[in-house]
């Protein structure tokens, strides 16, 4: 129950604004299809690899196989049907064998591509192949069950969350799991800088990341390996982190199921703000990602601690408010479950203000109140980060105690050198080392912990939800709603035009009798 005294009809009154203001966007999301979400097909029905006429250099800068074959279908027929049936067709026909064969033409210039008269054989067969992927999707699922249920899970929260990304795969893994012996409870590995804005998936085991490591099916399985078997020598799970934003969202999605991940990144709006990927290729392939990860038991983490970094924290909190609402709304219209939402927000306050610790625990005790069953992820101080280590150690200290106090779900370990220099693993381990001390001492500190009715926190808390609700009647009213709140700076004070930003070419509006075997499956199951 929330410690703070919400009004219930504000609150219920911002849920209702949420939903009017998302409305628009569910309906551009279910009108229209694009490359990354028809490549996904492909994927969860089996294709894998790259084209290897197209070079001699690194693994991942060849282009695999599903976007060859989806272009190839766009040429000659267009996506506006979907990819399904012209595929299927060339193989119900005879034209190859399986689906690689049928790249190999492709990539050969060979295969020919069109529409069936009569679409059910293609159907039928594209509904098979692709339920294939989703029943290993469900198998992973029903594994990490066992899994917990075997080894158990962490013995308190918030979670420790810790990133481990060296570019390198092979150098990722002893440092991730290191990191678990030494008491994360989540690893993430980031990507590689720029691959956000990559319109494919690189293929295999990768060792030449810069400041990340790249995503790839390989990557992920072998990282997901590595930690089953500290999870079993710790005896506890440790889960499993990447990224599903950018260009290629609903692929990244498909892989992290086949994979068994746990957690993915995805916002809404991140990659338009952030990535200035455009505003209708961000949501219809959000959409998509997100039944996805509601098939695969998947907890995604929401971006809106990244509004902190360039907008005011106090000034803008309740664009935070506004954004986890719509998160909420748009992730329950893809079937995910409440536990499944690992709503952002972060301790960004500038620590030089006046009662700022207090603030912090007003914003964070809201997004508590407002989102009591969902495991909120808790991002720490960076844009106030000096040179001076001291002081930024002590700055984590007080977020990490922010977290015990407000019963945060998911806690990302802060370093007293973030966004000043990359971290040493001496840093990690004083943080770590950092964020066990208050955690263990604290205890169940926040069973204790009573902001006084009326008093300062509850009447911050109790501003920032009014002011959220305003800005959500402004949004569901306008005619343009979320995309040209978006547009006019809302988020984070960054503009971005509906027609604008990367990827917009491999949006399609959707024709009369198109089919997508996965979301027929998918949407035919709700978490």
């Amino acid at each position: 129950m929330s410690k703070l005294a919400l009004d219930p009809v504000l609150a219920t009154r911002a849920r209702e604004l949420a939903a009017r203001a998302a409305a628009p966007v569910v309906e551009l999301a279910r009108a229209h299809t694009t490359v990354s979400v028809e490549r996904a097909v492909l994927r969860l029905a089996g294709l894998t690899g790259t084209d290897p006429v197209t070079g001699d250099g690194p693994e991942q800068d060849r282009v695999p196989w599903v976007n060859r074959v989806v272009d190839a279908v766009r040429d000659q027929v267009g996506l506006e049907s979907g990819v399904a049936l012209p595929v299927w067709h060339a193989l119900t026909s005879g034209t190859a064998h399986d689906l690689q064969e049928l790249a190999e033409q492709v990539g050969a210039g060979t295969a020919r591509f069109a529409l069936p008269a009569d679409p059910e054989p293609a159907r039928e067969a594209a509904r098979t192949a692709v339920a294939t992927g989703i029943a290993r999707i469900d198998a992973n699922r029903a594994r990490r069950d066992e899994l917990v249920a075997g080894l158990g899970d962490p013995p308190r929260r918030p979670w420790i969350y810790l990133i481990v990304a060296t570019g390198d795969i092979h150098e990722d893994i002893p440092q991730a799991q290191a990191a678990a012996r030494a008491g994360a409870d989540v690893i993430a590995v980031i990507r590689s800088t720029g691959q956000s804005l990559l319109d494919y998936v690189p293929e295999g085991a990768t060792r030449t990341g810069y400041a990340g490591t790249y995503a790839t099916q390989e990557n992920f399985r072998l990282m997901r390996a590595a930690l089953d078997d500290v999870s079993r020598e710790l005896g506890r799970y440790v889960r499993l982190t990447n990224y599903a934003s950018g260009l290629c969202m609903p692929e990244i999605a498909v892989l992290a199921g086949l994979e068994r991940l746990d957690m993915m990144l995805n916002d809404a709006m991140y990659g338009i703000l952030f990535r200035d990927i455009n505003p209708r290729r961000t949501f219809v392939d959000q959409r998509f990602s997100r039944m996805v990860h509601a098939r695969a038991g998947i907890v995604i983490n929401t971006g809106e601690d990244n509004y902190l970094t360039t907008a005011d924290a106090v000034d803008e909190a309740h664009t935070v408010t506004v954004s986890q609402l719509l998160n909420e709304r748009l992730a329950h219209e893809a079937g995910l479950a409440d536990w499944q939402l690992g709503l952002g927000h972060a301790f960004e306050i500038d620590p030089d203000r006046p009662e700022s610790f207090r603030l912090e625990l007003a914003h964070a005790l809201l997004a508590r109140g407002l989102f009591p069953d969902a495991p909120l992820k808790w991002m720490p101080p960076t844009k106030h980060m000096t040179g001076d280590v001291f002081r930024g150690y002590l700055l984590d200290g007080f977020f990490n105690l922010a977290g015990a106090l407000t019963g945060q779900g998911i806690l990302l370990v802060g370093m007293m050198t973030e966004a000043v220099v990359t971290p040493w693993l001496s840093d990690r381990d004083l943080a770590l080392r950092n964020v066990r001390y208050v955690l263990g001492s604290a205890g169940n500190l926040a069973e204790d912990f009573h902001p006084q009715p009326g008093g300062f926190i509850d009447r911050r808390a109790h501003t920032v939800l009014a002011e959220a609700v305003d800005l959500l009647e402004r949004i569901a009213d306008h005619p343009q709603g979320l995309i040209q709140a978006i547009a006019d700076g809302t988020f984070g004070i960054t503009r971005r035009s509906p027609d604008g930003g990367k990827g917009l070419d491999g949006v399609v509006r959707l024709a009369e009798g198109a089919y997508n075997p996965a979301l027929e499956l998918l949407e035919g199951v709700r978490v």
